[in-house]
């Protein structure tokens, strides 16, 4: 695939899909690359804690992601994270447990109209770098099937196995609260059309990116593109999300909600220290294995460095570390 640089004075275009942490990581190391355009298309299934009281108080779409994005472009990160993340506690009591980001974003939301420019002004207010797209405005609860035939409801609910015995996700599936359809957000099919890179992940498979996906239009569209499809693989697996999995399998799966084979993946190949290891262990998860001398990697380039965030106890990708990959990836060895 051949691939000219872009109309927009020569930047590459960029489109991020995911959501959570990983998508933090990325966008934090792609905000200061030269030479690109980045779109970050955001899953909008987010039930929890404080986004899951708003959604059903106010009827808006849950921020929580959309949140991270606009702190993660921002070149005022430090002090975005900790102004947004204020969590009310003095206050109304309508106001208690909520976060300062959650509400300016609801408001921002309200008097414009709209979900999408409510997400617009905000990336204005912090001056963040890119543009941030719901990957749908209609309101939606995302719904796993087990291999059992059991129905799980709500990405937290599908996040957390309940219990130590959970079967396998065979699929997942979104359901409409007002409309008979889900619809995707007429720009990112846009933004799709006139990416050169689609990088999706990293995220849990399962509820930051096949919600993503499964919007209809979504894969498509992905399908229909040009663009390089880049998947950033987890580091670690999750137990009722990927228990076991290797490399293979996330990519096995993935490929059956994009309808297209990924042409690249990056992969952390450093193993955590045993401690860490341990710690994961004991919560069902287990470091992400590549076999690059399997079959099925040779229709698919493995770019497999060390991308592991030494800090604390937490496993995930280091942006920096990413960012110095995915330079690389973009526009080879040059600077």
């Amino acid at each position: 695939m051949n691939h000219s640089h872009d109309v927009h004075n020569g930047r590459l275009n960029i489109l991020t899909i995911g959501g959570g942490t990983g998508q933090f990581a990325l966008l934090s190391g792609l905000r200061d690359m030269k030479a690109i355009h980045i779109t970050a298309v955001v899953s909008m299934m987010d039930s929890g804690g404080s986004t899951g009281r708003l959604r059903d108080e106010l009827g808006i779409l849950p921020p929580g992601d959309v949140l991270k994005c606009v702190v993660a472009l921002s070149p005022y990160q430090k002090f975005a994270r900790n102004i947004l993340q204020k969590r009310f506690k003095k206050t109304d009591r309508l106001l208690q447990g909520h976060t300062a980001g959650n509400m300016l974003l609801t408001m921002l939301s309200r008097y414009t109209g709209s979900f999408p420019s409510g997400v617009d002004a905000l990336c204005e207010i912090l001056d963040a770098r890119g543009t941030i797209l719901p990957v749908t405005t209609d309101q939606a609860t995302l719904v796993a099937e087990l291999t059992d035939g059991m129905r799980i409801f709500g990405e937290q609910a599908i996040d957390l196995p309940r219990g130590t015995q959970r079967e396998k996700i065979k699929d997942v599936f979104l359901v409409p609260h007002h409309s008979d359809a889900i619809h995707v957000h007429p720009p990112v099919v846009e933004a799709i059309a006139a990416a050169d890179y689609i990088l999706i992940g990293p995220g849990d498979l399962f509820t930051s990116i096949i919600p993503n996906l499964i919007v209809p239009g979504v894969a498509q569209a992905i399908q229909n593109s040009n663009a390089h499809l880049i998947y950033l693989l987890n580091i670690m697996t999750k137990y009722g999300e990927t228990h076991q999995f290797q490399a293979k399998d996330f990519l096995i799966r993935l490929e059956e909600y994009t309808g297209r084979r990924v042409d690249g993946v990056i992969y952390n190949q450093t193993p955590p220290s045993e401690e860490i290891c341990r710690l994961y262990h004991a919560q069902k998860a287990d470091f992400v294995v590549l076999d690059q001398t399997e079959d099925f990697w040779s229709r698919r380039k493995v770019y497999a460095a060390d991308l592991l965030e030494t800090d604390g106890n937490i496993v995930r990708h280091n942006s920096t570390k990413l960012a110095a990959l995915l330079q690389k990836v973009f526009f080879g060895d040059k600077e």
